[in-house]
């Protein structure tokens, strides 16, 4: 047995598929074993947790960070301050926003530098499949990118335009071949498009979200399944917010197909119906829909047809959101809500009958798998990183600006109360965050795709 050098004791240790009693003992920077809870213990260096719940750290698979090029709107050190903070200890930052975009290997490089020495919590990086890189997409993933990601849609970056139904198929056979995923942005704007209304009256929320329909999204995503069953190669449905299109991915799951879905805290605890005009912290793509759908997510996700939850943080400046303005035909469509990806998603589901287990499954679990990662993280056991996190599932916290790390304080969660406050976040045996506090910085590791 390795040197221990700490153990983290607990009557609520999720392991073995379940809550325990157990005791963490660490060895560097990884996990040496998991033992039975014992009240006096003979191990030095013992922190008894008594009857908080430690968790695998949180994995978020959709983070926009914007570095470099864009750092104003956000940036690894403030990115990942909020990831700490929120218990996240490993994320997947998207190829665009940033200034390159990551579509090259080149890119890919530019991208790694600049987030050399500012990451706080482990973090590793999504290509691009943009119309004009088919040749760079080899290197791209054999440097290291986990999958790409692709928009069927006008991304709101030029630089990044979508692609079409040739160009997916294209690039699924390269992916196939290294056996990582294409992520897909689901929405079709050619379809049933009607922004008139939105035209007239730029501050009405209910204008925005008649200008982009589910059509849109249940469409694509039917486009996607298509080629899923062609090809055979792994495909991601990002931010799904659109409870028509869950038939249509049911059945290619029960068929066998290798398709993996996500949705985001925002289309799960605000309602269309609650979102007042002018309100654009709110604005995002796809947008918020209606109580009724929402609720049809809702049992996606207990039926496991949802595989995992992410943020989509997708930051921007208050200038850029209008938040003056209120006009929805110009703000950034983005929900900045990377910290809050546990208290938010725990706030909805604990009033759903939602157990505290399944937080393991849905934000830890299932996107280490996802990504690869779970041959080191996603699970407490012996072998894996300690990257680990302490909550309490029934304390609540209410949100203020002086809360948030991102870079920039609009969020739709300001002002809310919010359970399943974060106690610490531990990476790789390093105190991150610590109540309040910000202790180890720098300690983030970069992170590799290998394909599955």
């Amino acid at each position: 047995m390795s040197q221990i050098n700490r153990v983290l004791k607990s009557k609520k240790i999720a392991w073995k598929g379940g809550i325990f009693p157990g005791q963490i003992l660490i060895a560097d920077n990884g996990i040496e074993d998991v033992l039975p809870y014992e009240e006096n213990t003979h191990f030095n260096f013992v922190e008894d947790r008594n009857e908080q719940y430690i968790f695998p750290g949180l994995i978020d698979c959709h983070v926009h960070i914007n570095e470099p090029g864009r750092t104003f709107w956000e940036g690894f050190d403030t990115a990942t301050k909020a990831a700490a903070a929120g218990g996240i200890t490993s994320l997947i930052e998207m190829p665009l926003n940033a200034s390159p975009v990551t579509t090259t290997s080149e890119n890919f490089h530019f991208k790694i530098r600049s987030a050399f020495g500012k990451l706080h919590v482990n973090c590793g990086f999504w290509g691009g499949l943009v119309p004009d890189n088919l040749k760079h997409l080899d290197a791209l993933l054999e440097q290291g990118a986990f999958g790409l990601k692709a928009f069927l849609t006008h991304s709101g970056i030029d630089e990044f335009p979508n692609t079409d139904e040739n160009h997916l198929r294209d690039a699924l056979k390269i992916l196939k071949k290294h056996g990582k995923p294409l992520l897909v942005h689901c929405e079709l704007d050619a379809i049933n498009a009607d922004d008139k209304l939105l035209e007239a009256n730029p501050r009405s929320y209910h204008a925005y979200l008649k200008s982009r329909p589910k059509s849109w999204e249940n469409e694509a995503i039917k486009l996607v399944i298509k080629l899923c069953r062609e090809t055979g190669a792994r495909i991601h449905i990002v931010h799904l917010s659109s409870a028509e299109a869950l038939d249509e991915i049911r059945k290619a799951k029960k068929d066998g197909f290798p398709i993996t879905v996500e949705t985001c805290p925002h289309y799960l605890i605000f309602n269309a119906e609650e979102i007042k005009d002018g309100q654009t912290q709110f604005k995002c793509a796809p947008p918020i829909r209606e109580r009724e759908n929402n609720e049809l997510i809702w049992e996606a996700i207990k039926d496991g047809t949802i595989d995992f939850i992410a943020t989509d943080h997708s930051p921007a400046t208050p200038d850029l959101k209008e938040m003056e303005s209120g006009d929805f035909r110009k703000a950034w469509g983005g929900i900045a809500g990377l910290q809050f990806l546990l208290p938010a998603f725990w706030t909805g589901a604990r009033k759903r009958g939602i157990e505290v287990g399944e937080i393991v499954r849905l934000l830890s679990t299932n996107p280490a798998k996802f990504c690869g990662l779970d041959g080191k993280r996603g699970t407490i056991m012996r072998g894996h990183e300690a990257d680990l996190m302490i909550w309490e599932p029934d304390s609540s916290f209410l949100v203020t600006e002086a809360d948030i790390q991102h870079r920039h304080k609009v969020c739709p969660y300001t002002g809310m109360e919010l359970f399943g406050k974060v106690k610490k976040t531990i990476v790789r045996g390093f105190d991150v965050y610590d109540d309040g506090r910000f202790l180890h910085l720098g300690h983030g590791n970069l992170l590799i795709g290998h394909g599955l």
